[in-house]
């Protein structure tokens, strides 16, 4: 069977797998990182989003040995050690950014992604455009957009922290 080295939130590991393999079950299944969803194996849904080089991508449509060599951010690795949220983390539970949870882990991934590439920031029009690749089943996605809207200026440093979510 195939080696995989690959570098998943920081941590390096060697894994054998077999070449159909998809990268998402060598998470799930091999590294027991779980927060990493299946909810359609058709890249449908945006359930099983990952970082790979720093890009957003469906790991249930890349094989594990496509990922040989690669960096993994996973929502596991985006806390900080001491247990303090990712920015888009925190917006999403200010701003009730989910209700059964099952595609957060995702759509966090998708937004950190969009966010990283649009410096200048994004209109509501273009988060929504930007989370085309993500479904969601219960929230309607108004508090996602409000979500990320506020993560971008948390991101890009101009402001400090959250601007509190209207209640």
């Amino acid at each position: 069977m195939p080696q995989v080295t690959l570098t998943v939130n920081g941590t390096s590991h060697t894994v054998e797998v077999e070449g159909r393999t998809l990268l998402v079950e060598l998470l799930r299944e091999k590294l027991r990182l779980t927060g990493t969803h299946v909810g359609c194996d058709t890249s449908q849904c945006g359930a099983c989003v990952v970082h790979v080089d720093g890009d957003s991508v469906k790991s249930c449509t890349m094989l594990a040995v496509q990922a040989d060599g690669a960096k993994i951010t996973t929502i596991e690795g985006l806390a900080k050690a001491d247990g303090t949220l990712h920015p888009m983390q925190e917006a999403f539970r200010e701003y009730h950014a989910l209700q059964c949870g099952f595609c957060t882990p995702g759509m966090v991934m998708s937004a950190i992604d969009l966010v990283q590439k649009h410096p200048d920031g994004l209109s509501e029009k273009e988060i929504r455009e930007g989370l085309e690749g993500n479904l969601c089943r219960c929230t309607g996605y108004h508090n996602i957009v409000k979500a990320i809207a506020a993560a971008q200026d948390v991101m890009h440093g101009r402001r400090a922290e959250l601007a509190p979510a209207a209640e």
